[in-house]
């Protein structure tokens, strides 16, 4: 796993490159929202969630997501994860249903993705 920050970006052939060697054109991340960090490179989202908690991250800032390194900016962002189906916080399904918190998302992993 590794933690993707602001002053640690990765870029786009990175990201790449984790792809092919893990699930070919796809990369599983979690995103704090508030840290505006993320994690990537882990088998399940449980896992990268895991370890954002364990130092010291919020379970309601955290999302998963998918990220496909070769698609077009307006589609290369998926927000599908099990971690983010929260019926007692609004949220009943893997998707992230906010529109202003799928924007959140969005703006911290633009930071951290070197184009």
């Amino acid at each position: 796993m590794k933690v993707v920050t602001e002053q640690e970006l990765i870029t786009m052939d990175s990201l790449r490159q984790i792809a092919a060697a893990r699930f070919g054109d796809m990369i599983k991340a979690v995103v704090d929202l508030t840290l505006g960090i993320m994690v990537i490179d882990a088998d399940l989202h449980s896992d990268e969630e895991a370890e954002l908690l364990a130092t010291g991250s919020r379970q309601q800032d955290l999302w998963g997501i998918n990220l496909y390194p070769d698609l077009q900016p307006e589609e290369w962002l998926e927000f599908d994860s099990m971690i983010n189906l929260r019926p007692s916080s609004g949220n009943r399904s893997r998707n992230v249903e906010d529109p202003s918190i799928r924007e959140k998302i969005r703006n911290v992993v633009d930071r951290l993705v070197y184009r």
